[in-house]
């Protein structure tokens, strides 16, 4: 998907006139699933955060019947529906009272949440964007899913517009080494990863080889070894406590840096709020560049 920023600035008018989704629509999912829909969705139920926000950046937020128990963004849309349970937990049950036509689930075999729904008789897609460019696709989909495909398109340009302009804010800059911590375990992102590309679009660069993976479980001395010059994801104290982490350029330059709540939501989501994730990663590593 490499939809260029001059249709972003300037045809998006031409867009509106897109066709709409034909029905029966059949898709492959992330599992190699063959998912067909009959009709139009109608009711939909999101079990991840990203797909709420997603539904709801397409102007499809009226089709939700219900949400995951993380899914907290937009609040407008979510405050209004009822949570049934996550990936891991689902509310099986409620799921299946709930009625729904389509269930946007994960590709994660460890939840077999897909499986299980799909053995009930529910219709489920089960993806996420686990790469830069696969958030967009994902969204794509779920514009064709939802016959919101004109809706998609436009949120895609102006995604990518905003994101190569907060790109070149930082061009020319020195690449700063950067530590980024999922949690303490301590899992963390590789290169090919959503994060490790924004990271890279900041102008840093993950100190994590991409021969580990996207998002990998690390041995404690490889962020000994790498020494990062940003940490991103955990307090100063915490880093301080870690055993051999005093010395690192990163904690004793006091760049160590936990990002808010809401900051920490658009981060860790392969979603429509990748600008703002990118935005924050800027001020971590570029505060000079004044995203």
């Amino acid at each position: 998907m490499n939809t260029p920023v001059l249709l972003a600035l300037g045809l998006l008018g031409s867009l509106s006139v897109a066709a709409a989704t034909s029905y029966p629509l059949t898709v492959t999912d992330d599992l190699g699933r063959t998912v067909t829909l009959k009709a139009e969705p109608r009711r939909i139920i999101a079990m991840l955060p990203s797909h709420t926000e997603t539904l709801a950046a397409l102007g499809a937020a009226d089709k939700l019947i219900a949400t995951d128990t993380y899914s907290n963004y937009p609040q407008a849309v979510v405050a209004r529906l009822p949570k049934v349970g996550s990936a891991y937990q689902p509310n099986l049950e409620a799921i299946l009272a709930l009625k729904p036509d389509l269930v946007l689930a994960d590709e994660s075999a460890g939840s077999r949440l897909t499986q299980k729904l799909s053995q009930a008789g529910l219709t489920v897609y089960g993806g996420t964007g686990q790469t830069f460019n696969e958030v967009f696709e994902k969204i794509a989909v779920l514009g064709k899913l939802t016959n919101r495909e004109a809706n998609a398109t436009r949120l895609i340009a102006g995604m990518r517009a905003d994101l190569n302009a907060l790109q070149s804010s930082v061009a020319g800059l020195p690449r700063v080494s950067t530590y980024y911590e999922i949690d303490p375990s301590p899992y963390s992102v590789g290169p090919n990863s959503f994060i490790g590309t924004l990271i890279s679009k900041a102008g840093g660069q993950t100190i994590v080889p991409g021969t580990l993976g996207d998002f990998p479980k690390l041995d404690p001395e490889l962020i000994v070894q790498r020494n990062p010059q940003v940490m991103v994801g955990l307090t100063l104290d915490d880093a301080r406590a870690r055993p051999g982490w005093a010395g690192l350029r990163a904690v004793t330059g006091g760049r160590v840096f936990r990002p808010t709540p809401e900051e920490r939501d658009a981060l860790s989501r392969p979603g429509p709020r990748l600008a703002q994730a990118l935005r924050a990663l800027i001020r971590y590593l570029h505060p000079e560049a004044h995203p």
